[in-house]
């Protein structure tokens, strides 16, 4: 009991017991409150009736909860911000997970994985016969249309994550046209914003462009006469390119993947505008934690994992695929 009044008098001499509280107060709450009210009463503490006059000043120190938590994060390194970025926490029976209805990062990891594949999938579907037929146009004609795969960059993000709010909110442009037409009722308009659907939509759109640019240039230096040669042999047109020409074009689907769940996995802007509360990342959370909860130390924690989550992706990509195989033309 001394020592711990010998400590918390060198912190307030320090001005770091304030630190401390805030840092406690993430793992036990009324730890903040209870380090100011404390320094400010430490001075006049004095032996041998230390723990009296602790309570005396504030009667949280009563609680053994409170000694419990000082006791478990005493030490110079700990691990709290590393157990809640997986929904766990410290206790003095060990490592245990946070209540069902409390976990909340595990499930952020989980979408951000799943919908940042379905992301990637989906550019791949659309952005293969957009670069496909780009290649077999004549130069002038594709350099042409390429203008129009490189157009979105010369917006802004948010004016294009801004735009599409509009388009897909229910009395939007997309809404009043399938009302026009006779597809929906006016009571059946679809629900596209603030949900999982309009994250999917809008990043689909912004980073499509990244999926066609690695395909085409590969593409275009697949030689006609393959296709020509196989034709020649007997196959049909369906046979020559599953069998000839989409192999060959199997690198620039990899080098798309790669760059399209990459840059996926980390956006937060989109997610944030559009994706409501059943559409947002891991990456908005850690945003909230650096710029208004202040939670750097957790925030940073997620991002570590986010990283080793991408890595080990990485490296399965590169056991399944093989990385050598990955071409940008």
């Amino acid at each position: 009991m001394r020592q711990s009044l010998k400590d918390l008098r060198e912190a307030v001499a320090n001005k770091t017991h304030t630190r401390l509280g805030t840092r406690l107060n993430y793992e036990q709450s009324g730890f903040s409150s209870l380090m100011r009210k404390s320094g400010r009463a430490v001075e006049k503490i004095e032996s041998p009736d230390v723990k009296g006059q602790l309570i005396a000043a504030d009667s949280a120190w009563g609680d053994p909860v409170i000694w419990q938590t000082l006791k478990l994060y005493s030490g110079t390194t700990t691990k709290g911000y590393f157990l809640s970025a997986v929904d766990a926490r410290q206790s003095i029976d060990g490592v245990e997970m946070l209540p069902e209805g409390e976990r909340v990062y595990l499930m952020l990891f989980g979408r951000t994985l799943m919908m940042s594949l379905a992301i990637t999938l989906l550019c791949a579907l659309i952005g293969y016969p957009v670069a496909f037929l780009l290649a077999q146009l004549p130069m002038r004609t594709s350099n042409m249309l390429m203008i129009l795969v490189l157009l979105p960059f010369w917006t802004s993000l948010l004016v294009r994550t801004s735009a599409w709010k509009v388009l897909l909110q229910q009395q939007g442009v997309i809404n009043d046209l399938l009302v026009w037409i006779g597809l929906l009722g006016d009571d059946t308009r679809l629900v596209m914003m603030n949900n999982a659907t309009g994250t999917i939509i809008a990043m689909t759109h912004i980073l499509l462009p990244f999926m066609i640019l690695p395909l085409y240039s590969v593409m275009k230096t697949i030689s006609p006469s393959y296709m020509r040669a196989a034709r020649s042999l007997g196959a049909n047109d369906w046979t020559a390119f599953w069998r000839v020409y989409f192999p060959q074009s199997v690198p620039g689907i990899g080098a798309g993947a790669v760059l399209v769940f990459i840059l996926a996995i980390g956006y937060y802007i989109t997610p944030e505008l559009v994706g409501g509360t059943s559409g947002i990342f891991i990456s908005n959370r850690i945003a909230y934690h650096i710029s208004s909860s202040l939670n750097w130390g957790l925030a940073a924690a997620l991002g570590a994992l986010l990283l080793v989550a991408v890595l080990i992706l990485f490296y399965v990509y590169d056991k399944v695929v093989g990385i050598d195989n990955v071409k940008l033309g």
